[in-house]
C-alpha cells in the first residue's frame, strides 16, 4: 500500500482538488468523477461529497493509496 503525505498550508482543501494535487487524477473534474463513483474513502468511510472539506489529520484512500493530510510547519 502506497502512502502519500500531503502538507496542508491552509485550513482545508476540497476532496476533488486534493486528489488532483497529489497526482491521483489529472484534473478536479476527474477527481469529482472518482468521488461520485464511490471509490474514495475519508477516514475509512466512503465519501460521496465531491467538494468535502479535508482538514489536517484526516486520511483519504483511493484503491491501495492512502493520503495522509498533515499541517504545514
Amino acid at each position: 500500500m502506497q502512502t502519500i503525505d500531503f502538507e496542508l498550508d491552509r485550513d482545508h482543501v476540497e476532496l476533488n482538488q486534493l486528489l488532483k494535487l497529489v497526482g491521483l487524477c489529472d484534473s478536479g473534474g476527474a477527481g469529482k468523477a472518482l468521488v461520485a463513483s464511490g471509490h474514495v474513502r475519508v477516514d475509512g468511510a466512503v465519501e460521496l461529497r465531491k467538494t468535502c472539506k479535508i482538514h489536517a489529520g484526516q486520511r483519504v484512500q483511493l484503491g491501495d493509496c492512502i493520503v495522509r493530510v498533515i499541517a504545514a510547519a
